[in-house]
């Protein structure tokens, strides 16, 4: 726990993934002119060359933590749960590592009063400033999508080197989905790092197992 009161940050990235983690990041600064200077903006704008140098600088300089979901962490909490309340919790425990006067965060939901009284309510009451594009309009959270992009995307890139060129594992990647739709296929069921509450990967498993009666 910071003993300073500054601001905090946070923001995701993979959230509607079909592969690989949800990543969450907090980051913690005494103010926004730094980051300012800095150069820091939402990070899908950012090539990863920029995101990579703007991750340095922040690490650097700044205090982060960084919380994750693993694909099937997500499967497993989903069966009683929703992804909203799986990343208020991962929001609650990336901010909660920081003491300060305001959070800033991304609104993920539609309602931005509700998100932010809930954010605040598990950070104990705390003062939650949030938006939809938060991670465009306050440098603090621009610099936790960074950070959060920038870890996603390493954890990517491991999993690329364990089973070759996977795409961004998002479910508008066709490289992504042709990947996740032969290895079912091919095995019966999806990689470890596949998300099988997603309703796409759900439905090539049924077409898989289909395919299979059938061939009986």
């Amino acid at each position: 726990m910071s003993p300073r009161l500054g601001i905090c940050g946070v923001d995701e990235a993979g959230r509607g993934s079909a592969m690989g983690p949800l990543v969450v990041a907090a980051v913690y600064a005494d103010g926004d002119d730094g980051l300012s200077a800095m150069g820091v903006r939402d990070s899908k704008r950012l090539t990863p060359k920029a995101r990579e140098a703007l991750y340095s600088e922040i690490a650097g300089s700044y205090e982060f933590r960084v919380v994750r979901a693993e694909a099937w962490e997500i499967d497993a909490i989903m069966a009683g749960s929703t992804l909203n309340d799986l990343e208020m919790d991962l929001f609650a425990a990336a901010c909660g590592g920081f003491r300060a006067l305001r959070y800033y965060a991304d609104c993920f939901t539609r309602d931005v009063a509700s998100f932010s009284n809930a954010l605040s309510a598990r950070l104990g009451n705390a003062k939650v400033i949030a938006s939809h594009g938060g991670d465009a309009e306050f440098p603090i959270v621009s610099a936790a999508s960074i950070v959060a992009k920038v870890e996603r995307d390493r954890a990517m890139e491991a999993v690329s080197e364990k089973y070759g060129g996977i795409g961004s594992g998002y479910p508008s990647d066709a490289k992504t989905m042709g990947f996740i739709e032969n290895w079912i296929r091919e095995k019966g069921v999806p990689p470890r790092e596949a998300r099988t509450s997603w309703e796409p990967i759900r439905k090539m498993m049924v077409v898989s197992r289909n395919s299979k009666l059938t061939d009986w």
